[in-house]
């Protein structure tokens, strides 16, 4: 959400950031609702004070026995009364439209966020690793997952398509195991070492707490919505995030990093076509999510810091990655700034996201009513939330399974994962 005050005192500068996300010169619309606003709330002040101030001369006139002005200052009042519910109702339908248009809007994007129109405009940071390095490079054809985990007898769309329909899967046996491992690993990595502090929050949730971190309205149709009042989950970001909302958070709790192991649910709408094979863009995955409610000062801080803390994951279980800082095209909704972490994948011969951390300033803080006091200030601000994954559990288990990919059709165990798989050095035959 966006402040309309800032927007009043320099719309040039929105227009400007906004045109950078391709979105155009938006303030005069915004601020035409706003002087329509303002004029309902000006007139409905106006005629209350009208009221008020002909309610007491009836006191006055009946108290001088003069009926006839009583009355017409009655019929006045009720005058007054209808006008009122103009006004009211002029106030509500010009403030809900500003709503829904500051709702729409995307965050503005930083100041050191690159131009671009897509993927094409993103600036890579570092690289870490060699994908020639990996055990799947020594073959000739490294296979993709699927006929990896369909050979291994570990992994079968089939049998999910027929329960549940597309982009979905049934793993089994040693490769269900490694998913497991691979979680709890990520989630032992993000507490113990990062400091984050796991929480095991609610997968449904309500109209406002979508709206407070921006799926909502945009974003209906990537959700998938029960019967009732609740939505699954997305992302962890939205549980996590919302435990701040309308709260007021001391200066002193801050940084606060939280981090969950949930399913996380998406009907990937706007993806058909995409990905239509194996477990790269499913509807249901698990996902380790990190989040940084933070003072305005230490957000940019703590966005380098999230961002070591993603690519720990992938240094520790030996996968080649990079860092991409988004151009202004190609981020999302609510970010005012973005690093996507790409993983290699033997298979495609490329790198394919794996996390992204966003850093969405107060953003979502507006949009929540989340705040912090600073100690001996009268006033409170708005926190900045930050949110990234730590990983994605089904892509680190698809990158996991193509790199390290033996000749034999087994798959070796990273030595990060060992002591979480029972000792297990591979997945296939125990030669």
């Amino acid at each position: 959400m966006h402040d309309i005050k800032a927007i009043r005192d320099n719309p040039q500068a929105y227009d400007a950031a906004w045109a950078k996300r391709g979105l155009g010169g938006r303030s005069e619309a915004i601020l035409a609702i706003d002087q329509r606003l303002r004029a309902a709330q000006t007139a409905g002040q106006e005629a209350q004070a009208q009221r008020n101030e002909a309610s007491k001369l009836i006191g006055q006139a009946k108290a001088r026995k003069d009926e006839a002005e009583a009355a017409r200052l009655m019929a006045l009042v009720e005058g007054f009364k209808a006008e009122l519910a103009t006004t009211a109702e002029a106030e509500r339908l010009e403030s809900e439209a500003l709503r829904n248009l500051l709702a729409a809007l995307a965050n503005l994007p930083a100041d050191d966020v690159p131009l671009g129109e897509d993927e094409h405009g993103n600036i890579e940071v570092r690289r870490h690793g060699d994908p020639a390095s990996v055990p799947a490079a020594r073959l000739n054809a490294p296979k993709d997952h699927v006929d990896l985990g369909a050979a291994l007898g570990m992994m079968d769309f089939e049998a999910a398509a027929r329960m549940s329909g597309a982009r979905f899967v049934v793993l089994k046996s040693q490769i269900a195991r490694l998913e497991r491992a691979l979680g709890q690993f990520m989630l032992d990595v993000q507490t113990v070492q990062n400091g984050y502090t796991e929480v095991s929050p609610p997968l449904l949730v309500k109209d406002e707490a979508l709206y407070g971190t921006g799926q909502l309205p945009k974003f209906a149709e990537d959700l998938f919505r029960t019967t009732g009042e609740h939505w699954l989950i997305p992302t962890a970001e939205v549980s996590l995030t919302n435990l701040v909302r309308e709260q007021i958070t001391a200066d002193t709790a801050l940084p606060m990093r939280l981090t969950a192991l949930t399913p996380s649910f998406r009907s990937e709408a706007g993806a058909s076509g995409r990905d239509t094979r194996g477990m790269i863009r499913q509807h249901q995955f698990y996902k380790v999510e990190l989040v940084s409610i933070t003072t305005p000062e230490q957000s940019e801080e703590e966005h380098q810091r999230m961002v070591r803390c993603a690519e720990d994951i992938l240094k520790r279980l030996g996968l080649p990655f990079r860092t991409m800082l988004l151009c202004t095209g190609d981020m999302g909704f609510g970010a005012r700034k973005t690093y996507d972490l790409e993983v290699w994948l033997p298979s495609q011969n490329t790198y394919r996201e794996i996390s992204s951390c966003s850093n969405c300033g107060d953003f979502q803080a507006r949009r929540m009513d989340a705040r912090f006091k600073r100690a001996g200030d009268k006033g409170t601000s708005f926190v900045h939330t930050l949110n990234g994954s730590g990983l994605a559990v089904g892509r680190t288990l698809v990158a996991v399974m193509e790199n390290y990919q033996l000749d034999d059709g087994r798959i070796e165990i990273p030595e990060a994962l060992i002591a979480y798989m029972g000792g297990l050095t591979h997945i296939g035959p125990q030669v």
